[in-house]
């Protein structure tokens, strides 16, 4: 993805550009942002309404299985996309067949490798065997269609990016809300997945129909192995970094089920939802509209503007930060009120963690954009494989005095840390221009 980012940020800008173009490209975004804050509610209200109609074991369940499946897709896919899409975007369109053809050749070896892996999780009891044919039916799903969406938007389909997201996700939690409102007798686990099942294979069948009307060509070429290996060399890194940190968020439900059990998890996931609306927010309504202009100010180099993009965006996150801590600690006993399950009620302590965790883990993006943008790699990643030792280590002794705060107490040592670390390597290795109004 960074690499994608760079190339587009290299594109050449008109001197003067057709204020219609741009009307209808504002109209364009805006609609894509819409979309994408649908998207975001839907699922952000997803999870309290399975906290009120399923049991809290049920939706420690639903949990586990969407962090295993989330961090599962890596090893279906090796972010190879930030390879193939830098390719993609430096060939002609009559190319782009051969390219996605190698990418469909390694995610087939990718399947064949660790699909039977995968089953380990199963005969582990790591998740019940009932839910196993959903984990690999929804698996496949997610994998293509996560695929599709970075392809579409690498080729400029933002919007239909956006509304097979839609499909996948928000429809699916607006459908599977209002049926469970309904009708008490759908109010079970099995009733969610297959909606998610569905919605996925919609969704799927929404981006492929799209990519059929693009007459891309070039599916005749041989499969380029040597190419393959030449992208694996690149994605490989990150790879690694994604899945230290994204182990962290995945590790930290097992670890929780066996401290604590399925219902304190379920509470515990109701939490992380909450806590992780603000990442999401951030994310989408400052993270993605400020690192493009940070890559663009650091590569024109523009040390003004590049500063004071680094504290606009330190400001807002900092100040969205306090606004939603704030909001969600004074509505937190109300809305577990409303739940009606006393389970919530009584590990409402949990939540004040969480958040800190959230916190910690948003403010540390603002160095992580700053370093990124720069194209200092290293550190970013280092941190991220830091991060996973200290969560471990902070949870484990945590463990033994404070059995059911130990996992959000070990995030926030982690996230502590890889602030700490970014910030540092910020300071040590940005030019001063750059991080200085008076340099």
């Amino acid at each position: 993805m960074g690499q994608w980012l760079r190339h587009k940020m290299r594109r050449p800008i008109a001197d003067s550009p057709d204020p219609n173009r741009m009307d209808v490209s504002n109209r364009t975004r805006m609609l894509n942002v819409s979309l994408q804050a649908v998207t975001l509610a839907s699922r952000f209200l997803l999870i309290f309404f399975l906290a009120r109609f399923l049991e809290p074991a049920e939706l420690g369940l639903y949990g586990l299985l969407t962090a295993t499946i989330g961090y599962s897709l890596y090893f279906l896919g090796f972010d190879f996309y930030t390879f193939t899409t830098r390719e993609i975007l430096n060939r002609e369109r009559h190319e782009w067949g051969g390219l996605l053809k190698n990418q469909g050749a390694l995610s087939l070896v990718l399947y064949a490798i660790f699909m039977p892996l995968l089953g380990v999780i199963f005969l582990e009891g790591l998740l019940p065997w009932r839910l196993a044919g959903w984990f690999f039916v929804l698996l496949v799903l997610e994998h293509i269609n996560q695929e599709l969406g970075r392809l579409l938007v690498a080729i400029s389909e933002q919007v239909l990016a956006s509304v097979v997201l839609f499909l996948r996700q928000g429809i699916f939690a607006i459908a599977v809300t209002a049926l469970m409102a309904v009708d008490s007798t759908t109010r079970s686990l099995d009733y969610v997945l297959g909606a998610w099942a569905v919605a996925g294979l919609v969704a799927v069948l929404a981006g492929a129909y799209r990519l059929t009307q693009l007459n891309i060509a070039g599916w005749q070429k041989k499969i380029d192995w040597n190419w393959i290996v030449a992208g694996l060399k690149i994605s490989i890194p990150f790879l690694v970094a994604t899945l230290a940190i994204r182990g962290v968020f995945t590790l930290d439900r097992y670890w929780l089920q066996s401290l604590g059990g399925l219902d304190v998890l379920g509470a515990y996931v109701l939490f992380m939802s909450i806590g992780g609306a603000l990442m999401a927010f951030l994310d989408a309504g400052v993270f993605a509209f400020g690192y493009p202009g940070l890559i663009g100010a650091f590569q024109k180099k523009q040390p003004t503007l590049f500063y004071k993009s680094v504290r606009m965006m330190l400001l807002q996150a900092g100040v969205l930060c306090v606004m939603f801590s704030i909001v969600s600690l004074l509505l937190l006993s109300p809305l577990l009120t409303w739940l009606g399950n006393p389970l919530y009620v009584a590990h409402q302590n949990l939540y004040p963690w969480v958040l800190t965790a959230m916190v910690l883990y948003t403010l540390g993006l603002v160095p992580h954009f700053a370093l990124y943008a720069q194209g200092i790699d290293r550190p970013i990643i280092h941190s991220h494989i830091a991060s996973l030792f200290v969560f471990g280590m902070a949870t484990w002794l945590c463990s033994q005095r404070w059995p059911l705060l130990a996992v959000p107490l070990g995030l926030c040592a982690a996230f502590a840390l890889i602030l700490l670390w970014k910030s540092w390597t910020f300071f040590q290795f940005t030019p001063l221009q750059y991080r200085s109004a008076q340099a």
